[in-house]
């Protein structure tokens, strides 16, 4: 049996329904804080792996927020940055490690698990969701200033 799965506008073939339950908890959905609207479904990899990156309002750098799905929760991976200060974690808890990735600062080793993300997508500068290679401009799919929630089906 072939079942199509369509998601924003992509197919995807799977060899036959029972794969689909393969997927369960790997659906990334984005939609409007306050009146539940879909803005976007997207497919998780193998991994789980997603990030939001955004510039930081005080020291207007890069910030990249990785996440992984887990069991339909969503689990903070690292944090990317470029300095410490105002806003910026500086003191490691235990189990997390600091390191270098070039210019940034990377923490990771995070436990805590959320059942969404909540953003409000910025009106200055953009929120990208980093998705399976693809950069997806989060201003363009739901609009300046959206209150977004981010959760795993």
């Amino acid at each position: 049996m072939l079942a199509a799965l369509v998601i924003t506008g992509a197919v995807f073939f799977v060899s036959n329904c029972s794969s689909l339950s393969v997927n369960r908890g790997r659906l990334l959905e984005i939609r409007d804080g306050g009146s539940g609207k879909v803005y976007g479904k997207f497919l998780l990899d193998e991994t789980g792996e997603f990030a939001i990156e955004f510039v930081h309002s005080v020291h207007q750098s890069p910030v990249r927020e990785t996440f992984r799905a887990v069991s339909g929760m969503i689990r903070l991976a690292s944090v990317h940055f470029a300095s410490f200060g105002a806003g910026m974690q500086s003191d490691l808890e235990e189990g997390q490690t600091l390191s270098r990735d070039g210019d940034a600062v990377v923490i990771s080793g995070y436990t805590a698990q959320f059942k969404e993300l909540n953003y409000i997508v910025g009106t200055v500068s953009d929120h990208l969701l980093i998705v399976n290679g693809e950069i997806i401009s989060l201003r363009n799919l739901c609009g300046r200033n959206a209150h977004i929630a981010i959760r795993i089906k």
